[in-house]
């Protein structure tokens, strides 16, 4: 059992640094807002949501951004835009996790991941409408925008970005799950 314990907070730790190095790399994808920005971080905590469970995988989510934020602030002192990271992480791995754990098969993973990416858009425009571009507003100090243009910019961008975005960090994943899938089977049953 304490093994196992070892086992799992290592993979988690180290995990959650890949993440973090990971999501330094970010990039913007035209012809989306600039400020949105692809990176590959949710790869290392879906691989721990699918081995070790969909609390690790949220743990990993959490560490990377609590490191991110350490390491290079907010400009306004408040983690809008890492909370906002981690709640399309949470929104975009658990799915995975819940339908994978279900089936358990290879095949099993692209309908996951297809779960995941609908999840997140759709969760995602909604925080947005609601929570995040509203907290942008207040704590950046812009103008705040109104119910159309948030709506206008929620359907012409960040929806569809987010759905672009899980597309392609879906089929990373699954590309990196197929070749570690015999890990994954092995560690699972130690």
């Amino acid at each position: 059992m304490k093994k196992n314990n070892v086992r799992l907070f290592t993979a988690v730790g180290l995990l959650s640094a890949l993440a973090y190095l990971l999501m330094l790399l970010n990039f913007p994808i035209p012809p989306f807002p600039g400020f949105l920005m692809l990176d590959f971080s949710d790869i290392p905590a879906l691989i721990a949501a699918v081995v070790f469970g969909p609390i690790a995988g949220i743990t990993v989510e959490f560490l990377k951004n609590v490191i991110n934020f350490i390491m290079t602030g907010s400009p306004t002192g408040v983690p809008v835009g890492h909370l906002a990271n981690f709640a399309a992480g949470v929104s975009f791995i658990l799915p995975v996790a819940f339908v994978y754990q279900r089936f358990q098969t290879k095949k099993a993973m692209p309908a996951a991941i297809l779960t995941g990416v609908i999840s997140m858009a759709v969760l995602m425009s909604v925080l947005n409408y609601f929570v995040i571009l509203p907290a942008y507003t207040l704590f950046l100090g812009s103008p705040a925008m109104s119910g159309p243009e948030m709506r206008q910019m929620i359907t012409s961008g960040i929806l569809p970005f987010n759905f672009v975005k899980g597309l392609i960090v879906g089929a990373v994943f699954y590309a990196v799950f197929i070749r570690l899938q015999a890990w994954t089977k092995k560690t699972v049953a130690a």
